[in-house]
């Protein structure tokens, strides 16, 4: 991604109602799907290792990370994360069948040929190995955001799971996420594209929000996610996510 939104990344998630929301329904899915917490999982793309520091305030013992980011790793491992890496999510170097979960949050839209990155983890997930992957949505909300993140692709729900199951994965679990704010943030992220074309900028969005704001989007988002776990599914979100089984 680029440096100054890297920055700024990593000086916001921690708190920011995304990242929050979303390690809540990740640590809602491990949940379901009876996750023991004594498994071994890895976080894909840890970033500065909030989720493995949430997840092992919630039980689990043996996580580790990899990143493309020195940066990233190197807050990790000042953060005391030992099991953290520097490494390219498609070709991580583990052993074949070395992990019983991954976690791939927003990480696949930033490798060029997925496929290689999906039959990689495929590889190194145990027999009846749980993939956890979220990734944005929708072509037509295609942004100077996603530029600035290095984006390859956005994804529907179809494609998303034909490319898992391409890649020898049976779908447990699929839907969008971030339902409830999908019109809204849809229709200014449309108008954020036609005017950043005209002014030729190079805006994202993510940025600091007053703490009553980002509140009430964590709430709110939490609310979808407690349906979420109890087998309800989105017709539509800002981000499709899918929990895969490795089917051999």
């Amino acid at each position: 991604m680029d440096k100054q939104y890297e920055l700024k990344y990593h000086k916001l998630e921690k708190d920011y109602w995304w990242f929050r929301a979303r390690r809540d329904m990740i640590f809602k899915l491990l949940r379901h799907m009876k996750v023991h917490h004594n498994c071994k999982i890895l976080d894909l793309g840890c970033a500065s290792g909030h989720l493995i520091t949430f997840l092992e305030k919630k039980g689990f013992k043996n996580i580790s990370g990899i990143d493309i980011s020195k940066e990233a790793i190197k807050k990790c491992r000042e953060k005391g994360m030992k099991d953290t890496f520097i490494r390219d999510c498609a070709d991580t170097k583990f052993k074949n069948r070395a992990f019983d979960v991954l976690i791939a949050s927003d990480v696949l839209e930033h490798i060029e040929t997925d496929s290689i990155a999906l039959s990689e983890w495929n590889r190194i997930l145990k027999k009846n190995g749980i993939l956890i992957v979220f990734v944005p949505a929708f072509n037509f909300l295609w942004s100077k955001h996603d530029e600035v993140n290095y984006h390859y692709r956005r994804y529907s729900r179809k494609k998303l799971l034909d490319d898992l199951k391409k890649s020898n994965f049976t779908i447990v679990r699929a839907s969008y996420w971030n339902f409830s704010l999908f019109i809204p943030i849809s229709f200014l992220r449309i108008l954020q594209f036609f005017t950043s074309k005209i002014s030729g900028g190079k805006e994202d969005q993510l940025f600091q929000l007053p703490h009553i704001i980002n509140k009430v989007l964590l709430y709110l988002l939490k609310l979808e996610n407690t349906l979420l776990e109890k087998s309800l599914t989105y017709p539509y979100g800002l981000s499709v996510l899918a929990v895969g089984k490795k089917a051999y």
